[in-house]
């Protein structure tokens, strides 16, 4: 039985999680933070902290966990990189399962979102369309940001393997477009973000050659979806040895 301590349980998610944990078997509530809450009042109660705060709330948690050496699993977004390098280094001391989505499908999107760009080569334009509801505050999501990094480093090798130099410009994201632009180049990564009504969270990546194109979308249409997806993770990284692990690793995808 894995003990979680819900971090952040008033949010959205940490209210689809409560909801998930009676009907999860092998996970136990043992405590509800949230911020300005004290962690440390329950934190010896438990194996692990579920934090889907905010990104002040996972330092605070995060400065805890190590100290305590209780394990992780962090689906807060729009963190600096400051605060990524400190996660980092907590993870040389604790387990920490971090996702950007915890949903099994959209994990299963990252693989193919790969596998389709290694497959369709450097050909083909690559853009990413993402929707969520209009109370969302960080954009693009924290889900299209990680899409960009896979096609990006996809994109890179690619590039490298070939005499082709694409104007002598890197591989780089670009959130949205507006005004004369001027001609696309191939090493743009385009990234659109939709907010309106109560939209769970959409994310498509479209490959747009010459005379065709391929789209790989994911649509969720509740939260639980996410919740049960980051209960699984809290389950797994219990035990695990120190290190940063991301859903790949707890869904068991191959590299």
């Amino acid at each position: 039985m894995s003990k979680i301590i819900v971090y952040g349980y008033r949010g959205k998610m940490g209210q689809a999680l409560l909801d998930c944990c009676p009907g999860y078997q092998g996970i136990e509530v043992v405590g509800r933070v949230d911020l300005g809450d004290s962690l440390e009042k329950v934190l010896d109660q438990a194996d692990v902290v579920v934090d889907f705060s905010s990104p002040a709330g996972t330092m605070d948690a995060l400065e805890q966990c190590v100290g305590a050496g209780k394990a992780m699993v962090i689906g807060t977004t729009g963190h600096s990189e400051a605060e990524q390098a400190r996660i980092v280094e907590g993870a040389c001391v604790i387990p920490i399962v971090k996702a950007s989505n915890f949903s099994t499908g959209v994990n299963v999107l990252f693989w193919l979102a790969r596998e389709t760009a290694e497959l369709l080569g450097p050909g083909f334009d690559l853009e990413i369309v993402e929707a969520h509801h209009r109370l969302k505050k960080d954009a693009p999501s924290g889900t299209a940001k990680t899409l960009a990094e896979i096609l990006t480093e996809v994109r890179d090798k690619q590039f490298a393997a070939t005499d082709e130099v694409m104007g002598a410009l890197p591989v780089r994201a670009v959130n949205g477009r507006s005004g004369n632009t001027g001609v696309r180049s191939s090493t743009e990564i385009g990234i659109h973000s939709i907010r309106g009504g109560d939209i769970v969270g959409e994310h498509t990546v479209i490959f747009a050659g010459n005379g065709e194109r391929v789209e790989l979308t994911h649509k969720a249409s509740s939260r639980a979806t996410f919740a049960n997806g980051a209960l699984r993770a809290a389950q797994w990284v219990v035990g695990k040895p120190a290190g940063l692990y991301s859903m790949t690793d707890v869904l068991g995808l191959p590299d």
